[in-house]
């Protein structure tokens, strides 16, 4: 596809699906001004993984791309310092410029799985290119651009003033940032999930006044986590663990798809796919109708994301893996191997666990063990005992359904 394709043909495949498109009119005669548009997302490299809620935006941008305009993408390594406030209760965590970094070079290198990397289809950039050389006199400037007042218009901050919940000036400052990475791009178009429509209509006021043509904005639905009970259940988020990232391994991927409840199908038939809309829209009407059962439409769905992610095929190996474990409740044919330092003297396997990646924490490890989640060579373990080095080395560890782990033990 490229520019010389109709306005008509590209408003449907750019805007269907969309929450907001501010405004329709001036996408529309943006498309017809015949020149490839620059269509900026941006995204702070706070996590090191990619999920599957951020690839719907991710998805919407590629669109552009193969309708012949020109993606830029810009990795927020200032304003990740910073952290977006957008649907925070508390004020983030401050990221080392060595995290950011390191997350910047993987999110490089898996958005590239979704867009198109050709460089005249895609201008990667870092926002510390100009916020990081400004002086006290350019950050005022940029403050006096805007009013307190303005900022507590936002959901998320008036909510929190409202609490006494404390908001840092950096925080107010955040929407300020991202919209003058709009002006220093020159976007046409800013992507973004429905949380970031306030910073996106920043970028727009901030162009006014900068003499530049203000972007169209256009968002994106929020995908609901896999915890969520229904649709309006918390987004999918690293930090909420409730997330499937696309570069995890096929049969995590696949698991975690399967879990989801039978209120979120729709959607994620809708969003995490790609599969065109006709095909999407025949599967919900079939589940509306009855012809088609939850688990087959989920298998469906989990199948088809691990063969986005992975390949042509991958789906069907992740299919056949999942129902080994959780129809002839067998081992995972692949289990990969965890290598332990040797140790003297017992450790407990709550640390062996918490040591292998199985469990995020000591307490969650022990709460996993106590609650019977959690086996040694098939055998359920429900007390927190003690192991020494040679007992574990070669042994399974199995948490939960879907983690599993060899222990090697170095010596």
């Amino acid at each position: 596809m490229d520019v010389a394709m109709s306005v008509d043909r590209q408003m449907p495949l750019l805007t269907q699906g969309a929450v907001d498109v501010i405004t329709e009119a001036e996408l529309r005669e943006r498309l017809g001004a015949g020149r490839p548009l620059r269509v900026k997302l941006g995204i702070d490299p706070t996590a090191s993984d990619i999920h599957l809620g951020f690839a719907v935006v991710l998805r919407r941008l590629r669109r552009f791309q193969d309708c012949g305009h020109t993606a830029v993408l810009i990795l927020g390594d200032f304003t990740a310092r910073v952290g977006d406030p957008s649907m925070r209760s508390a004020t983030r965590p401050i990221l080392s410029k060595a995290q950011i970094d390191e997350h910047a070079q993987s999110y490089v290198e898996q958005i590239t799985s979704i867009l198109d990397p050709d460089p005249g289809r895609l201008e990667v950039r870092r926002n510390s290119e100009w916020l990081g050389v400004m002086d006290m006199g350019d950050v005022l400037a940029l403050a006096a651009r805007t009013t307190v007042a303005r900022m507590l218009e936002r959901d998320d901050f008036s909510k929190r003033y409202a609490a006494g919940v404390p908001i840092s000036v950096s925080e107010l400052l955040y929407p300020l940032m991202q919209g003058w990475d709009s002006v220093m791009v020159e976007a046409d178009v800013e992507l973004g999930g429905t949380d970031q429509l306030f910073n996106l209509l920043v970028g727009r006021q901030l162009q006014e006044q900068m003499g530049q043509r203000p972007q169209v904005v256009l968002t994106t639905p929020l995908l609901v986590g896999l915890s969520g009970p229904d649709r309006t259940g918390p987004k999918m988020s690293k930090s909420a663990g409730n997330y499937v990232g696309i570069a995890e391994p096929k049969a995590e991927q696949f698991g975690k798809l399967m879990s989801i409840p039978d209120a979120l199908l729709e959607m994620y038939l809708q969003y995490v796919t790609a599969w065109p809309q006709g095909e999407i829209d025949e599967r919900i009407a079939a589940l509306r109708a009855g012809t088609l059962h939850p688990n087959e439409a989920k298998r469906a769905m989990a199948s088809a994301v691990v063969d986005l992610y992975h390949g042509a095929g991958a789906g069907a190996q992740a299919e056949e893996a999942f129902d080994r474990v959780h129809k002839h409740h067998e081992r995972p044919e692949e289990i990969a191997d965890v290598d332990l330092d040797a140790f003297d003297g017992g450790m407990r396997l709550s640390r062996v666990l918490h040591a292998a990646g199985l469990a995020p924490s000591l307490k969650e490890a022990g709460r996993l063990i106590v609650q019977g989640g959690v086996r040694v060579d098939g055998t359920k373990i429900e007390t927190d005992t003690d192991y020494d080095a040679l007992a574990l080395d070669g042994r399974v560890l199995q948490v939960g359904k879907r983690r599993w782990a060899r222990v090697r033990i170095h010596r």
